[in-house]
């Protein structure tokens, strides 16, 4: 069988390189797309191919098509996995311009260069479907209707939209909380635990769901591989917690026997999100506490349905929140990111 020729556009990132990795532990061809000031760190392997690309140059679509036709193999690729964007911001403008006017950038860069795929997986995230039913633990499904209630929501459901819109063969993955070795979010709870203080937000029961790193990239070309174009799934392991849940396998994991769990009142949390995003917005960088931020930690309900996933390519992930965890901060002890 000839072996699949895949791109992965924002390979730099922390879910881009195990997005490679499976990609090469699979055997197919892979190609990188990265900025000319991404890190390369994680991606070291010689086999990896690299684009890249220009995503602000004076004349974007012309720039990416360039990019792409001078980086293309025979025939192009058979896959593009779209892995670009930002989670957080200073201005609405910039999710706006990184997560819908990049991707549009880049679809119609496909067809200038005529190199559309057979199929392009995009990274969206369950935010796009807000909070959900007020007070409900309801799990999402892939049909109750998407109301997101953050910037960054917004932005990747009107991502969504504008590849639904582009007559591209996509598929759509709208992921829960990715975390696993070299990511950076879940790292700051992990030191916080170590230290001995969980923090957690509001007094009503939070319901919380995680998808493993690996368990995504191999998702990824199980559905390029096997489900229905033009389809929209849910991805997360289907088990839920609560942040006492968390705490104690987190605790376990780095070594601390007592940690005091502080609960911050969701009006004491959304005034230290106004005022971290105004200091952040003086010195000219996200802060990573802001307005989104807030909405994030106050929803309550973030269960997720995996039935449409699991009927369409066999969605199972394997690796459970302790399991993830434990190796996680192991990574992050080797490392020295953790003592």
């Amino acid at each position: 069988m000839e072996k699949k020729k895949v791109l992965v556009v924002g390979a730099g990132g922390f879910a881009g390189g195990f997005i490679v990795d499976e990609a090469l532990r699979r055997g197919y061809d892979v190609w990188a797309g990265v900025r000319a000031s991404t890190s390369r760190k994680y991606l070291t392997d010689p086999r990896i191919n690299f684009v890249e690309f220009d995503f602000d140059a004076d004349d974007p679509r012309q720039s990416l098509a360039d990019s792409l036709s001078a980086a293309a193999p025979d025939g192009g690729w058979d896959w593009i996995v779209y892995n670009l964007g930002a989670t957080k911001c200073l201005r609405f403008a910039d999710f706006s311009r990184i997560n819908c006017d990049y991707l549009q950038y880049f679809l119609d860069a496909l067809r200038r260069s005529d190199l559309i795929p057979s199929r392009l997986l995009y990274i969206s995230s369950l935010s796009a479907m807000g909070p959900g039913p007020k007070g409900s633990y309801t799990p999402f499904s892939e049909t109750m209707p998407a109301q997101p209630n953050t910037r960054y929501g917004t932005s990747k459901l009107k991502a969504e939209m504008l590849l639904q819109m582009s007559g591209i063969p996509f598929i759509i993955f709208r992921a829960t909380g990715l975390y696993g070795p070299r990511d950076h979010d879940y790292f700051l709870m992990f030191e916080s635990i170590g230290k001995g203080f969980d923090f957690s937000v509001g007094f009503r029961r939070q319901q919380l769901t995680f998808l493993y790193i690996t368990d995504l990239a191999e998702a990824i070309y199980d559905a390029l591989a096997a489900a229905p174009v033009g389809e929209t799934y849910n991805v997360a392991h289907p088990a839920a917690y609560t942040q006492a849940e968390f705490r104690t396998l987190a605790a376990r994991a780095v070594g601390k026997r007592l940690v005091i769990p502080v609960r911050v009142p969701l009006i004491g949390l959304r005034a230290v999100c106004a005022i971290a995003e105004k200091i952040g917005a003086a010195k000219g960088k996200p802060s990573t506490l802001n307005t989104d931020k807030y909405n994030i930690l106050a929803q309550r309900n973030w269960n997720v349905s995996i039935d449409k996933a699991r009927r369409h390519f066999g969605f199972t992930p394997k690796v459970d929140l302790a399991e993830g965890i434990r190796r996680s901060v192991e990574w992050y002890k080797q490392e020295g990111w953790l003592k």
